[in-house]
């Protein structure tokens, strides 16, 4: 069996390995890390060989941990990297190259649309009617989207979204609640075979199905990193978050906000955001906390969305697609059947 895992904002892990008898054996630890002393690599290979097949990342976590000899340093990599690679390819885990990834590019849909279109596009995947794909929003009116888990009446001053124009919608992903406006947010959505995350944490996968926009904000010259467990940010703030869900059929949706040229001070009479909540990010003001692409980068929207799917091209391959008419038409189905209900909105009052 085998197995990889590249770190974000790291090296590449490999491993191979047997399964005898429900037994790990002849268990090889490879990479572009830097390792030292030379005989730890010896002592993390043999600390494996033996270990249960169904050994948790704990487990082989804690098991190599105390076979280092003293003073080894490990650049690039961790115990719990080894650990990833190795339940990844127990669990015969795929890699991003393992797909024909599609792109889809807009077209504008209305908030419920939105929503209902991850849930469709996802399901899709799922069934293999659809390759995996990067789908690239677009929107047409303002919205706040909370998330599966938050209380409506806590996160959103209902008058205030009326009065500015704000449909309130509430999508599949747990997080927080995201600040909408044409042309202020650059929001993307991964449609992919869970496979793709198997052997990861929750905190493992968010950093990994996002490096590849780390990489492309780094190109455009902002010093950007994943702050755990789902915020993408700079030295100049926070920059966007992100969410996820996997789905029972057999997908996993991933989707992240950026905002690139946030109104602060109209978030703030929409968003009920609690002093907790900003003292814990560190700032007294709110329109502080996120700050803007456009700021950053002095590049209009569309060319920052251009260098994001050109980095994921260059990266993974992919091609050209559209939502197709059924899935355009199952998606309203949705909207009518769950997403545009004030059942759904009002699940957390």
């Amino acid at each position: 069996m085998h197995g990889e895992f590249k770190v974000p904002g790291g090296k590449l892990v490999v491993v191979d390995l047997d399964v005898v008898d429900d037994t790990i054996t002849n268990f090889r630890l490879a990479g572009d890390f830097f390792l030292e002393p030379d005989e730890a690599l010896g002592a993390i290979d043999a600390a494996v060989t033996g270990l249960p097949a169904n050994a948790d990342a704990k487990l082989i976590t804690t098991t190599i941990q105390q076979a280092l000899p003293e003073g080894t340093v490990m650049l690039g990599f961790s115990t719990e990297s080894v650990a990833t690679a190795i339940r990844r390819a127990l669990q015969r885990a795929t890699s991003w190259k393992d797909y024909d990834w599609q792109i889809v590019t807009g077209p504008p849909l209305e908030p419920r649309v939105q929503m209902a279109m991850d849930q469709v596009l996802a399901e899709e995947v799922a069934s293999g009617r659809r390759q995996p794909t990067l789908r690239m929003w677009e929107w047409n009116k303002p919205a706040v989207v909370i998330g599966s888990f938050q209380s409506l009446s806590n996160e959103v001053d209902l008058d205030n979204a009326a009065k500015f124009g704000f449909d309130v919608v509430r999508r599949i992903s747990g997080g927080g609640a995201m600040f909408m406006e044409a042309g202020t947010v650059i929001t993307y959505s991964i449609y992919a075979p869970v496979e793709l995350v198997h052997g990861m944490t929750f905190a493992d996968s968010y950093a990994f199905l996002d490096e590849w926009v780390i990489i492309a904000l780094k190109s455009l010259g902002i010093d950007a990193s994943y702050q755990p467990l789902n915020d993408i940010t700079s030295p100049s703030g926070k920059i966007g978050g992100a969410a996820q869900k996997r789905l029972g059929a057999g997908a996993v949706l991933h989707h992240v906000t950026m905002s690139y040229d946030m109104d602060g001070e109209k978030m703030v009479q929409v968003l009920r955001i609690g002093r907790e909540k900003m003292s814990d990010k560190g700032t007294k003001s709110a329109a502080k906390r996120v700050d803007p692409l456009r700021r950053q980068t002095g590049m209009e929207r569309a060319e920052i969305v251009d260098r994001m799917v050109e980095t994921f091209r260059g990266l993974y391959g992919a091609t050209e697609s559209k939502i197709t008419s059924d899935e355009l038409a199952r998606a309203e189905e949705l909207v009518a059947e769950k997403f545009g209900t004030e059942e759904w909105l009002q699940r957390v009052p």
